[in-house]
């Protein structure tokens, strides 16, 4: 049983070096489209929701953060224009955060550097290994 303890500390690290490796490539890759990580989570969550729209505490849900963490991240997004807030037509307590029209745009552009940088870290990994390794991390998550 230590054995396996250890394996898996081992294996904790390595996922944290990989972690580490998609935050400076996927970063470097959205900052020239003016994005953090953060902020392209937030328009790639809007962009497949219905409406391109979400509740804020649906939104901090989705990306991993506290619903005022969420908060802290969105008006700047607003300030910019790439989000709005809404009224919510069903419950007026609870506003929405739409995807605007320059948050769509910006949002294509930067999913095109996106796709770049993810491809770049696997590029070690044939089909088979990829497939196998999507199914594991899915198992986990």
């Amino acid at each position: 049983m230590p054995e396996q303890k250890q394996r898996e500390a081992e294996l904790v690290m390595d996922v944290i070096r990989l972690h580490n490796q998609i935050l400076k490539r996927a970063g470097g890759a959205l900052s020239v489209h003016g994005l953090g990580l953060s902020e392209y989570l937030v328009l790639n969550q809007l962009s497949k929701a219905s409406n391109q729209s979400m509740r804020r505490i649906d939104l901090a849900e989705q990306i991993g953060l506290s619903p005022s963490g969420v908060t802290r991240l969105l008006n700047p997004m607003v300030k910019v224009g790439l989000i709005e807030k809404q009224n919510n037509p069903r419950d007026a307590r609870v506003s929405l955060v739409a995807l605007s029209a320059t948050g769509k745009r910006v949002y294509e552009e930067a999913r095109v550097s996106f796709q770049y940088a993810s491809v770049s870290l696997f590029t070690a990994l044939d089909e088979k290994r990829l497939q196998t390794f999507s199914e594991l991390v899915n198992e986990i998550v």
